[in-house]
């Protein structure tokens, strides 16, 4: 008589105890921490952890195959974000409570200060790019996405947000200038944000030769420095550019005055990875619930968005985001 083996069969079970393995480690929840607002490569987060790769890739594939992680690639190199909890699929509400959890974990100074010298090693790779290609810039930044090709959409998501004569403006990395003239026709007084002195001279030739008297040019870094508020607040093509486009993204959202707005142009997520060495690009575009999520998580609400489609292959979003007032926030309480 032979003895008859039933096949393995995998239930609900399984997935939520896979879930829970993937929670029950320090080291684990200590990674869904740090990428809370940012995305990091396997080698990224090894240096951040101070542990081997393959430790560290470990770990990431307990927490991908539990749906904590989601993967994408950026050239050769795959990145990690946490995966968006699915209140009403199983596990769901677990998910989305050990987020919740997670993120009232405090993170350890060594930890934050490797952390910080990973976006160190990003953004200098950015400004020595900016401070060597200066004079080709706006030509490569044409082989992408020139201003022409989505300025008019911009300018009709701008003029539907119907800002107030005495409203102002500021634009964050305006590379050469060129969006600064639609600015200052729109708005009483326009401040404009570079942290590339060669970049900011550009910028300036342009004014001086449209006579902009109402724009002000500052050389600063709008995510550390004491910046102004304004009731329009301007990223075109810049996001792509920060080492930390999510918190890049909160910090400038703290810019934006009560009621008003953060008009993004980005690119959408592509696969064109000759954009990093071509563009000085970080990273290859972004999905469109990740600027969602971000701004959701900054304290703002989705406004119009605009997606343009290229001949060369790319995809262009333009969205706007509003800063809600005090009455807005009491009507929908």
């Amino acid at each position: 008589m032979s003895l008859r083996i039933s096949p393995l069969h995998f239930d609900d079970s399984d997935q939520l105890a896979a879930l829970c393995k993937a929670g029950g480690d320090a080291l684990r929840l200590k990674v869904l921490r740090a990428l809370a607002s940012d995305s990091f490569g396997v080698l990224e987060l090894a240096q951040i952890f101070a542990i081997g790769q393959s430790g560290m890739s470990h770990h990431l594939k307990v927490l991908t195959q539990a749906g904590l992680l989601a993967t994408r690639r950026e050239g050769n190199a795959i990145f990690y974000r946490r995966n968006l909890p699915q209140p009403d699929s199983l596990g769901g509400r677990l998910h989305a409570a050990l987020l919740e959890e997670v993120d009232q974990l405090p993170l350890a100074d060594d930890i934050q200060a490797r952390i910080a010298a990973v976006h160190a090693q990003r953004s200098a790779a950015s400004e020595d790019f900016f401070a060597r290609m200066a004079g080709s810039f706006q030509a490569r930044q044409d082989l992408l996405a020139g201003l022409p090709q989505y300025r008019d959409s911009v300018l009709a998501l701008l003029d539907a947000l119907n800002f107030e004569a005495s409203a102002t403006a500021l634009e964050v990395g305006p590379g050469d200038g060129s969006f600064l003239p639609e600015l200052a026709s729109r708005f009483r007084h326009v401040v404009a944000l570079d942290n590339s002195p060669a970049m900011l001279e550009l910028a300036r030739e342009r004014c001086a030769q449209a006579a902009l008297g109402n724009v002000e040019l500052k050389l600063a870094d709008a995510l550390h420095d004491d910046c102004p508020a304004a009731d329009c607040v301007v990223l075109n093509m810049v996001l792509h550019h920060l080492a930390a486009p999510g918190e890049a993204l909160r910090q400038l959202a703290r810019l934006v005055k009560a009621g008003g707005s953060l008009l993004v142009t980005e690119l959408c997520s592509h696969n064109q990875s000759w954009a990093r060495e071509a563009c000085g690009d970080l990273w290859l575009g972004f999905e469109q619930d990740d600027l969602a999520r971000w701004a959701d998580a900054a304290g703002l609400t989705p406004g119009e968005s605009l997606y343009i489609g290229l001949k060369n292959g790319f995809q262009i979003q333009v969205r706007s985001f509003s800063r809600p007032t005090a009455d807005d926030r009491l009507t929908h309480r």
